[in-house]
């Protein structure tokens, strides 16, 4: 029987690997960059927005949709998708603390091997 370790690790931590996880193709990136442009989006101005079909484009939204990071609703023919700024702010704020932790941390030579 398989063990899930991921439990072992700190919830920050866990969650941060879950927004790097779903943030991980730069389609993603620029859904959420022309969300942002626009405040609201129909799937359609995605769609021609990025070099991707309509199915991929709507995996990609699903995906976010998912985690939370965008909500969208469905009217008639059009689904409509706004970013979650309940969800992605927290999301952000962790992501910025562990960029500090980071260099924190880092050497202050910032040498390596």
């Amino acid at each position: 029987m398989a063990v899930n370790k991921k439990a072992s690790f700190p919830e920050a931590d866990q969650s941060l690997a879950e927004l790097a996880k779903v943030m991980g193709h730069p389609a993603r990136i620029m859904i959420l960059r022309t969300l942002a442009e626009r405040q609201t989006c129909i799937c359609g101005d995605i769609v021609e927005v990025l070099p991707l079909s309509q199915a991929t484009v709507s995996q990609h939204l699903a995906a976010l949709k998912e985690a939370g990071i965008i909500t969208g609703e469905i009217s008639g023919v059009r689904s409509c998708y706004c970013i979650n700024w309940e969800a992605l702010a927290p999301a952000l704020e962790n992501l910025e603390r562990f960029t500090a932790e980071l260099k924190a941390l880092a050497s202050p030579a910032g040498k390596c091997c």
